[in-house]
């Protein structure tokens, strides 16, 4: 008899960041938290240094952009390929190769796209195979300002940005918010970024600095007394996205039994910072 074992996900110990800067003078600090995080290096950069209200050069939302448009592209032009049995796209032409000449904002405009074969269509028309509506699926709050210091469930994604796009929207009624919901958005990231249209880093009242990131968006509060850093937090996209029944818990809930053998593709497009061990799934007895 074929037993289905419910997925579940586990993670590394974080990195316990707050006992590594606190206590140290403020331009080491500076200079070790973007080297700690390889990826979003520079939302990293843009966060400590808005928090401790220390200057941004000019140069350091262009280079935002350009961090999410290599990110995206290497999520959707070799990952996700790489796991749909794919070829890899020529992600070198660069992010304006990929966008289509019209975005699609209806059912038939996105269906039209799907078969032509373009830019990440063929990308998107493999999920929309695989996935049907209701699988892998996750419905969490759309992310507020007053959720983001709290690791908590809710849609802190690089979807959350683009939530009435009318293309998503599409999207969101035809497979749900799924896989395939969440690789159109980063279509839509790659054209905002390309376009300069993403938000901007702000610091909010309470000392948060609030900056965009290839994933979602960071929230990090930092203090310094006399040049030492003496107060810090961290929360990431990642932190809402692995909250107990949030974006992963329902995302592999709603993974059928006779599909847990995609949790592998479901999570490529989740796209989480920090490694993901997943266990259970199918067994036999």
């Amino acid at each position: 008899m074929t037993l289905t074992a419910p997925l579940t996900a586990t993670t590394a110990p974080a990195l316990p960041v707050a006992q590594l800067v606190i206590g140290k003078p403020v331009e080491e600090v500076v200079k070790l938290i973007p080297r700690l995080f390889n990826l979003c290096r520079g939302s990293q950069d843009v966060a400590i240094r808005l928090a401790l209200g220390l200057p941004l050069e000019e140069a350091m939302r262009p280079h935002l952009a350009e961090d999410f448009v290599r990110d995206h592209l290497l999520r959707l032009g070799v990952m996700l390929p790489r796991q749909l049995g794919l070829d890899p796209l020529p992600i070198a032409q660069g992010g304006a190769w990929f966008l289509p000449q019209q975005m699609p904002t209806t059912l038939e405009s996105f269906e039209a796209y799907l078969e032509s074969g373009t830019g990440f269509a063929p990308v998107f028309k493999g999920l929309h195979g695989i996935f049907e509506n209701g699988e892998a699926v996750a419905n969490v709050p759309l992310v507020a300002d007053e959720d983001l210091p709290r690791a908590q469930a809710c849609e802190n994604s690089i979807a959350a940005r683009h939530f009435v796009h009318p293309l998503l929207l599409v999207v969101q009624r035809l497979k749900g918010r799924g896989p395939l919901w969440r690789a159109v958005a980063r279509l839509l990231d790659l054209e905002a970024c390309l376009t300069k249209e993403l938000p901007k880093p702000r610091r909010l009242e309470n000392g948060w600095a609030i900056v965009p990131a290839s994933r979602g968006i960071y929230a990090l509060r930092a203090q310094a007394m006399d040049g030492v850093v003496s107060r810090f937090e961290r929360v990431t996209p990642t932190d809402h996205m692995l909250a107990p029944n949030g974006i992963l818990a329902q995302s592999l809930a709603s993974l059928p039994g006779g599909k847990h053998h995609l949790a592998g593709l479901v999570l490529d497009c989740l796209d989480p910072c920090s490694p993901v061990t997943l266990k259970g799934g199918q067994g036999h007895a």
